[in-house]
């Protein structure tokens, strides 16, 4: 991920955004060669010299102050997740050596954690949002098609943003996966933000922009949120319709791992329906547990015979 050019484009799509009306500047009615603010209006605007934020939107000043920021940041009308977004690409941590990339496993605890939890599904993520392990529920709920071993393996590990994309199964499972598509990717140029040396999540990056013109025309338009807490709506395959609440909860053991939990209030539709996905979850893995048996059993049998 190239920051410079990174910051250089937020700040050319957010200029884009604004007329000068909306802003209070004059608009004469002359045909205007961009969209949106010139250079020279944010200029004024924010109080800096056209000559120094020209310099900002190329990438030639890596030490814009707090004050200069923050006003750029007012007259863009940022919001506080875009605020914090601009001082990310602003600021870039100093370039080191890339360590070698070892693949990332979660904790035993965690995994006990999350499985001690049936009723409620449980995912744990990376910051790339790779699965590193799901419940019981948690993987019916969110990828019943796929093995649920999947994440143990790192070659073979699911990701949900690489699914909500490329996945037929999972774009099915939203109702408006349009919304759904623009939150998870606001979420992720956020991370990228603050991870500009991570050359995994640039690698992600690049496949979904070459593999799914959605995600590349949504990229396009540098959408930036953080999404921690929302509802998600839901068309289950097997159970129908859920509006579900979910919770990112960032572990604190220094890892970058969150666990993404789903409730439902208690005795709503949405509840009825996750119990239920609940007991077909729970039967189907009865059934896989006494499979084996069974069939030693009948060769057992034919043996007598």
């Amino acid at each position: 991920m190239d920051t410079p050019t990174a910051l250089g484009d937020f700040l050319r799509n957010r200029r884009a955004r604004l007329r000068p009306e909306d802003v209070g500047l004059p608009n004469h009615g002359t045909r205007r060669r961009v969209p949106g603010l010139r250079r020279e209006e944010l200029a004024l605007l924010a109080g800096v010299s056209i000559t120094y934020y020209t310099h900002l939107e190329q990438g030639q000043s890596a030490n814009a102050s707090d004050s200069v920021l923050d006003a750029l940041a007012r007259a863009l009308r940022l919001t506080p997740d875009e605020h914090a977004h601009l001082r990310d690409l602003a600021r870039p941590p100093k370039a080191k050596r890339a360590a070698p990339r070892r693949p990332e496993f979660v904790r035993a605890t965690t995994r006990r954690l999350i499985d001690s939890m049936p009723q409620v599904p449980a995912v744990v993520l990376d910051g790339r949002n790779d699965v590193l392990a799901w419940n019981a529920l948690g993987h019916a709920l969110l990828a019943g098609h796929l093995d649920v071993t999947g994440p143990d393996t790192p070659a073979n590990r699911p990701n949900l943003t690489r699914m909500l994309f490329l996945d037929p199964h999972t774009r099915e499972l939203y109702t408006d996966w349009q919304k759904e598509a623009r939150v998870a990717l606001a979420a992720m140029r956020l991370v990228a933000g603050r991870n500009p040396q991570d050359g995994a999540l640039a690698e992600l990056i690049g496949s979904l922009m070459l593999q799914s013109p959605d995600f590349e025309g949504l990229w396009s338009k540098h959408p930036v949120r953080d999404c921690t807490v929302g509802t998600k709506a839901l068309h289950h395959p097997l159970v129908g319709p859920m509006t579900l609440d979910f919770e990112n909860l960032h572990l604190a053991d220094n890892t970058g791992h969150r666990m993404l939990l789903y409730t439902a209030p208690e005795g709503s539709p949405s509840d009825a329906a996750l119990s239920l996905l609940s007991s077909l979850t729970e039967e189907a893995a009865r059934a896989r547990s006494a499979a084996p048996h069974t069939d030693a059993a009948d060769a057992g049998a034919a043996g007598r015979r």
